[in-house]
């Protein structure tokens, strides 16, 4: 089984659960806290190191999150990391994420552009969106910059890409003429 198809189902789990004991809001925000938690190299490479035993990791995860997480995520991180499956705990936080905001009916879309976007275009994104059959009820826009972009935007919705950056459109130039 491929380590997407496991780390769904263990969020779909801890969805389950934290929907049953009505913490859901609470479990998300630790889902948040151990994701920005991973940014981090060396507790990463602890997670996947095969030479640390499980207990180690669960004693050194009790140290750094006891009483900061609620019990429900406490439980649930142990539960992955005793299985084996603390190397794919990035891919598990991720899946939970993206099941919650189905659950929430909130569409997440990444707007990249060369410059920073004025309010009014992010407005204006938002309302098209809206619109969109593509998109749920609630729409959350995260924006970033990329000046490798030159100019333009390009705009993440779930697994789909709308590219209409200046980049992209030179090197469709390139091709044509190139296959001219």
């Amino acid at each position: 089984m491929s380590a997407q198809a496991v780390a769904s189902r263990y969020a779909k789990s801890l969805i389950d659960l934290s929907v049953e004991q009505n913490v859901l809001d609470t479990t998300l925000a630790d889902v948040n806290t151990m994701e920005s938690a991973l940014d981090n190299g060396d507790l990463k490479n602890l997670l996947k190191s095969p030479i640390i035993k499980a207990e180690k990791k669960i004693e050194i995860f009790k140290a750094l999150f006891g009483g900061k997480m609620g019990d429900l995520s406490t439980k649930f991180f142990d539960l992955v990391i005793t299985k084996g499956r603390e190397g794919i705990l990035g891919e598990i936080l991720a899946s939970f994420k993206t099941q919650y905001n189905t659950l929430k009916g909130v569409s997440s879309i990444l707007v990249t552009s060369a410059s920073p976007i004025s309010d009014e275009m992010l407005a204006g994104i938002k309302e098209k969106l809206a619109l969109s059959s593509e998109t749920m009820s609630q729409i959350d826009i995260e924006t970033a910059v990329d000046p490798a972009l030159i100019g333009g935007f390009t705009l993440e919705l779930g697994d789909k890409l709308y590219d209409a950056s200046v980049a992209h459109k030179l090197g469709q130039l390139r091709k044509e003429f190139a296959n001219s």
